[in-house]
């Protein structure tokens, strides 16, 4: 995968990787659907998910930050008018890429961003939602209205969503199918940052670079504690900690770090060339 501020490499039509940066440290995952708004056909999943499998598996990336090409969406969701010309039997056969995508973002081993403008709903909040941060610009809608179809969210939402907001809030959200502008959203905790519309990608990106500056066995490990200890009582959380504490402590990357504090110069860090 190149390197170098906006070098690409295109997985298939609809998905793109960016890298930006010193060594290309930021990898921009890129929604690029436009003409659909991103909806998430089975070709777009199967490229997120391919996408995803190339950048966790390249040890240059510190940070990724899952970005949309179209002005008015960060992604509406499934691709309805492609699923009613499914029967039952070629739904079930697109399910394990579905389950790719959104577990491929959910399982990337570094600090993840989703710049989020426009409408995110359904699959589209539940890609947000798989992420660590999500950075919304005063323009987002976010929502879970799957049950206003029929169905439920298939993304992980049920699961995700209540991490963030807690179980009632989450269940409210879910059974109305309601809409959540980006003001309430960030007052329920459905986002983190809310910055002026068409800002989203910019304050993402520079979020990452301020993320990429540390060191990236620390950056992943940090990830490992946060994701792993979520939901354990604390002695167990404690253990999952003291594992990734041990996992860095005698890291190149410590040693650096150390050596670079006390030297008061910018750390050089071997994880980066890992």
């Amino acid at each position: 995968m190149g390197t170098g501020d906006e070098a690409e490499v295109r997985f298939g039509e609809f998905v793109a990787v960016r890298r930006h940066g010193e060594g290309g440290a930021v990898a921009e995952l890129v929604l690029d659907r436009p003409k659909a708004m991103n909806a998430v056909s089975d070709a777009l999943a199967r490229s997120l998910g391919a996408a995803c499998e190339a950048l966790a598996a390249d040890a240059g990336v510190r940070v990724t930050v899952l970005t949309s090409t179209h002005e008015r969406a960060f992604c509406v969701g499934a691709d309805l008018k492609e699923r009613n010309s499914l029967t039952d039997a070629e739904l079930a056969a697109r399910r394990p890429a579905s389950r790719g995508a959104y577990g491929g973002v959910l399982a990337l081993p570094m600090p993840t961003i989703a710049a989020v403008h426009g409408f995110a709903l359904g699959g589209g909040f539940e890609l947000a939602l798989s992420c660590d941060v999500i950075v919304a610009d005063t323009t987002a809608v976010v929502g879970l209205p799957e049950v206003s179809v029929g169905v439920i969210p298939g993304g992980g939402g049920t699961q995700l969503l209540p991490r963030r907001v807690g179980a009632a809030r989450a269940a409210e959200l879910i059974f109305t199918a309601r809409r959540v502008e980006a003001a309430e959203a960030l007052a329920l905790g459905l986002v983190e940052s809310v910055v002026p519309a068409g800002t989203d990608r910019a304050a993402a990106l520079e979020l990452a670079g301020r993320m990429a500056a540390n060191s990236p066995v620390g950056l992943r490990a940090a990830k490992r504690a946060l994701r792993l200890g979520h939901g354990l009582d604390l002695a167990a959380g404690l253990d999952v900690e003291d594992a990734a504490w041990w996992g860095v402590a005698f890291s190149a990357d410590r040693a650096e770090g150390v050596a670079a504090f006390n030297e008061k110069r910018k750390p050089n860090w071997p994880g980066a060339r890992g």
